[in-house]
């Protein structure tokens, strides 16, 4: 009795490595969407060169907007990249046991958006070779140090908590992919770190996963908090608000659970895993989001209801432009398409499945994007001093053609890292997969061993 359960418990460990391997062996249309992002890229690269040779004056940017479509996509990025935190920090922590099929994708999410968002600060600098003066003299009193402080020691340990939980898998890869290249080989030889499924390294890998998951969330809080404080610690109508940390958290875990979504139903269909993301897992992440919008939602009230409540003459000026003025269209498409009308839908469990999913989360990631904007554009046109006696393009501003050629580029990019990710490694963890179905360390030694022989 106990052979004939070993062998199918042996099956199903069969059937879980080709399955999460599949994709990494062979994969149609892969070449194709490579090319499409480097062509992005390309164009993007081509426009930076441009901007660098004839400086910023190619852009939208002026006197009074010097905060552009650059900076709100920082933000942007830097909101996408936090959801690694809230999937395998926070729920990994409490036990939550239906997040083990997308945790790594969270975190492929995480350093693609996290390193890219340190680079559009770059982008938005006339002399980015300055970006050294802020190693070399920076101060201590200053939030951008903070900011570029906290985004570095994000990326490094979202790398970690990536890394750290591939090492098991990768005697998998080892073993099944000899007929792979060999610079491939040679990266899986050097990310083993010489595991050979001991009990004790089984153990070892837990608990610094839970240490690095521990040390992450106060580094992601931080990293958005300090993000708002560049605004919030300004007079600036619009900014001047104490709610500004809690609120970039929460539409951050809001945007990313987006992202996750979109990328949940596009690996699950393009890479054939609807075995392992279920209907079960976009309800389940589905009513996750609907719980961050809600607490999103309130957040949005009161940054317009408290200002509106007082309705001092800035005050009065900055929301008339959003609410009646010429940020009125996109205000309310961004508030009712990207926030109210997704909680509506997504309370009904219909709306919770693979491809109803899909479209809300596009329209959610489209109305963060777009949020950002209006959170960082519209109070650059309401000064404290009126604007007058300048040419007419300084009060105004429309991003132009470079700015959004650069931007897809960092866009591109970071689809190119997590797609890259996705070609050389499983994007589920196959051993805790086999943990959860009940397949012993024990046994996948021996599968591995089998394999090698």
């Amino acid at each position: 009795m106990s052979e004939v359960k070993h062998k199918d418990q042996k099956k199903s460990l069969s059937k879980i490595v080709d399955d999460l391997t599949r994709p990494i062996k062979r994969h149609y249309g892969f070449t194709p969407w490579i090319l499409f992002l480097i062509a992005i890229m390309a164009l993007g690269i081509w426009a930076y060169i441009i901007q660098i040779r004839d400086g910023l004056g190619v852009t939208a940017m002026r006197d009074y907007v010097s905060w552009g479509l650059y900076i709100a996509s920082f933000i942007f990025f830097i909101a996408t990249a936090l959801i690694g935190m809230l999937i395998s920090a926070v729920l990994g922590l409490i036990g939550i046991k239906w997040i083990t099929p997308i945790a790594r994708i969270a975190e492929m999410i995480a350093i693609g958006f996290a390193m890219w968002a340190g680079l559009i600060i770059i982008f938005d600098m006339g002399r980015p070779d300055r970006i050294l003066n802020i190693f070399l003299h920076g101060r201590l009193q200053s939030p951008i140090v903070w900011d570029i402080t906290v985004v570095t020691t994000y990326v490094a340990i979202s790398l970690l908590l990536y890394l750290l939980p591939l090492i098991p898998d990768i005697p998998f890869l080892k073993k099944t992919m000899k007929d792979q290249p060999k610079w491939k080989q040679k990266i899986y030889e050097i990310l083993s770190f010489g595991f050979k499924g001991h009990t004790e390294q089984y153990k070892l890998i837990k608990r610094l996963i839970r240490i690095m998951a521990i040390l992450i969330i106060p580094v992601a809080l931080a990293i958005h908090t300090v993000t708002s404080w560049l605004f919030a610690l300004t007079l600036r109508v619009g900014w001047d608000s104490t709610i500004f940390g809690p609120y970039y958290v929460t539409g951050a875990f809001v945007t990313g659970g987006a992202a996750v979504l979109i990328a949940m139903f596009i690996f699950s269909r393009d890479f054939r895993l609807k075995e392992y993301i279920t209907d079960f897992h976009f309800d389940k992440m589905g009513k996750l989001l609907v719980l961050l919008m809600l607490v999103y939602l309130y957040f949005n009230i009161n940054e317009y209801l408290v200002p509106a409540y007082k309705m001092k003459t800035l005050d009065e000026h900055h929301l008339s432009g959003l609410f009646t003025g010429k940020f009125a269209v996109m205000f309310w498409t961004v508030q009712l398409g990207g926030l109210i009308i997704p909680i509506i839908l997504m309370l009904f469990k219909k709306m919770r499945r693979p491809i109803p999913s899909l479209i809300i989360g596009i329209a959610v990631v489209i109305g963060a994007f777009f949020k950002r904007y209006l959170i960082t554009i519209p109070t650059l046109l309401h000064p404290h001093l009126p604007i007058q006696n300048v040419p007419a393009e300084f009060s105004t501003y429309w991003p132009t053609a470079f700015e959004w050629s650069i931007t897809m580029m960092a866009v591109a990019g970071a689809v190119l890292i997590i797609t890259i990710l996705a070609k050389l490694f499983p994007i589920m963890p196959i051993w805790e997969i086999a943990h959860e179905e009940g397949i012993t360390n024990e046994e996948i030694n021996q599968f591995v061993e089998e394999k090698n022989n």
